[in-house]
């Protein structure tokens, strides 16, 4: 979903713009697991860096491997009927990767109820 009117996409720092949608600077606590590795429980947590309809970058504890698929799971800062605590959950692949941080091309996602009991950690 392109919402510009101008068919040419936009130049940052003077290489050309890859996103078909628009990114949004939320700040919000992340917790991700990569699936199907072999042999390996490859976790972490982190914090988003901006989030749009096609894709997520967060800080990582280690860097991840691309192509991998991989579950994030995202503290939204919205709550259904104003008091439950909800998780936007996302599977997708890892599409760019550096020893902080990673993003994420999202290709399902759900949004969950969140325990509360998690005192502000990332849950």
């Amino acid at each position: 979903m392109n919402t510009g009117t101008d068919s040419k996409r936009a130049h940052v720092g003077g290489l050309p713009e890859r996103r078909d949608t628009n990114r949004f600077p939320v700040q919000q606590g992340v917790r991700y697991r990569v699936i199907h590795s072999r042999n390996l429980q490859i976790n972490g947590s982190g914090i988003t860096l901006n989030m749009g309809s096609g894709g997520i970058l967060f800080t990582t504890e280690e860097k991840l491997a691309l192509g991998r698929t991989i579950e994030v799971s995202v503290n939204w800062p919205a709550r259904l009927d104003g008091v439950c605590p909800l998780q936007f959950v996302v599977t997708g692949r890892v599409v760019r990767s550096e020893a902080d941080k990673a993003a994420v091309r999202i290709e399902k996602y759900e949004f969950r109820t969140r325990s509360t009991h998690a005192h502000g950690a990332h849950a």
